[in-house]
């Protein structure tokens, strides 16, 4: 155990964990502004040069776009495994004291299908990248935050003119 942890004289908790992989010791102390954490998580991404730093935002960049990309092919899996289309027409008050009726449209999936088993997966990789990107903004580097919005925004641009917008034609404005 020694060498991996240093122990107070107590028999407390350890203050510092060195990395057996790295030449520096992490130190779990409090008042230390909490940025170890995403260290240990990143630990074999050390950023030393410029064209490293480029390469980083750069592959940043790419998964921010690529998350966006993700959403938006979910959403679109979504709408092409909907199955149980139901049209639910209900009164309405109207107006002049009428009653109106208007039909809406239900649709769902089933929960024990492979489409739906298919999202989940999907879900849980959007939730994952989604976090991965969380913590490269609060690295605070101002290249990597630039890079993540960037993504972002190339992204959206690239998918989201293909996310459709459902028009039913049984609709009308009062």
């Amino acid at each position: 155990m020694e060498g991996l942890h240093a122990h107070h004289d107590q028999g407390t908790m350890p203050s510092a964990v060195t990395d057996p992989h790295a030449d520096h010791t992490v130190d779990h102390g409090s008042g230390s502004g909490g940025h170890e954490g995403m260290m240990l998580l990143f630990a074999g991404l050390v950023i030393n040069t410029p064209g490293e730093m480029v390469g980083a935002c750069v592959g940043v960049f790419l998964l921010a776009a690529f998350y966006e990309g993700l959403k938006i092919g979910r959403e679109v899996l979504l709408r092409r495994n909907q199955v149980n289309v139901r049209y639910n027409s209900m009164p309405v008050p109207g107006a002049d004291g009428t009653v109106l009726m208007e039909t809406h449209k239900t649709v769902g999936q089933r929960m024990l299908s492979l489409a739906h088993m298919f999202q989940t997966i999907l879900h849980v990789i959007q939730v994952v990248v989604s976090y991965f990107l969380m913590l490269v903004f609060m690295t605070y580097n101002g290249y990597l935050c630039i890079a993540v919005a960037a993504g972002a925004g190339v992204g959206y641009f690239l998918f989201s003119w293909k996310k459709a917008v459902v028009v039913d034609i049984t609709e009308h404005c009062h």
